[in-house]
């Protein structure tokens, strides 16, 4: 394991801090109408981290907020039977909220709009909550930059748990996942962002993520490249850079996933003390969904790390875990460690 996150993490359990939502997805068809029908799915990205962890055997605590009524209590019950602790959920507010997301005919064609102003986590406050209270018993807490995307209000609420979890020393993970069509209220995602990496221990994402996110730019022209050796050295120079800017952290991760010339391929590439790894490669002709597959790949990382695996290790397990996501419709993984470990073993 990473020297810099070695710690008994079994003490405890991993929280998981977001937001929860309904997907619903029509057909761009509008077969949907005549059907009278729509299919749901329960998401979020940090509760399809919770979920992965949960099923993999990591005790798994999610915090969300949601409006007390029947609803709520059916979507919590549907959280629950995964085995997911949802005592730290706050009740509070008017709604739950929504994203729809019409399905293509192919991947690219799918179209995203989002309906959750006003919802109940949206509508959270600085000192609503009692950290103290959410973290106890947590020895790992994770969130991602979708979360500060919604307001300056719930960027503040970010802050305020992170400083809360940092102070108690609790490792602090984050999904640094851009989501263009948040990031409304008149701030640039750097501006809010590199603020509250400061007390991340692990942060995951994509070179062009971070140059987004943390204002540290991609050398050079690489973007058309194709090549994977480039690739690999700036997800090094990028890793260097934010460890040298952010020095709480230990821990970072480049996920790489293209879509050209009829394949999909997929890999990643992990920074950990000093030392860089990376994975084996994946491809398929064609995949089912791409929703969920960074959520999977960090509750991977999480997994590894919990688990006091090797770094190799752990990025082969969250590679493997990301890429059977893309072949799975709903929103969080159904595959178990055995099925990724088989992948790993197999290369497929």
């Amino acid at each position: 394991m990473s020297k810099g996150l070695s710690k008994n993490y079994k003490e405890g359990a991993v929280l998981s801090f977001g937001e929860l939502l309904l997907r619903l997805s029509p057909d761009d068809g509008g077969q949907w109408l005549a059907d009278n029908a729509l299919s749901v799915f329960v998401g979020g990205a940090e509760l399809n981290v919770a979920s992965a962890l949960s099923l993999w055997d990591v005790p798994s605590q999610y915090f969300t907020a949601l409006p007390k009524n029947g609803m709520s209590d059916q979507v919590i019950g549907y959280v629950s039977q995964q085995g997911i602790d949802t005592s730290k959920v706050f009740y509070g507010g008017n709604r739950i909220g929504l994203y729809f997301l019409t399905k293509g005919k192919d991947l690219k064609h799918d179209a995203l709009i989002y309906d959750r102003a006003a919802s109940a986590f949206a509508e959270l406050t600085p000192g609503m909550v009692d950290w103290d209270t959410a973290l106890d018993g947590v020895t790992w807490f994770h969130f991602s930059a979708i979360c500060p995307a919604i307001s300056q209000q719930t960027a503040d609420v970010c802050l305020g748990v992170l400083q809360a979890a940092s102070a108690r020393g609790i490792t602090i993970s984050v999904d640094l996942n851009y989501r263009s069509k948040l990031w409304q209220y008149g701030k640039q995602p750097q501006d809010v962002m590199t603020e509250l990496v400061k007390y991340c221990d692990v942060i995951m994402g994509n070179i062009w993520a971070v140059e987004t996110m943390l204002g540290i730019p991609v050398l050079g022209d690489i973007h058309e490249s194709g090549q994977k050796s480039i690739y690999l050295k700036e997800a090094l120079s990028t890793s260097k850079r934010i460890v040298e800017q952010f020095p709480k952290c230990k821990a970072v991760a480049n996920t790489f996933r293209f879509d050209g010339n009829g394949e999909i391929e997929y890999y990643a590439a992990l920074y950990a003390d000093g030392e860089f790894y990376s994975s084996q490669e994946y491809s398929a002709k064609a995949i089912v969904s791409k929703v969920g597959s960074g959520d999977c790949f960090m509750a991977g990382l999480i997994y590894g790390f919990y688990n006091d695996q090797t770094p190799q290790q752990t990025l082969e397990y969250a590679t493997a875990a990301a890429f059977r996501k893309l072949f799975l419709a709903s929103d969080a993984t159904t595959n178990t460690v055995e099925e990724i470990t088989n992948t790993i073993e197999n290369g497929q």
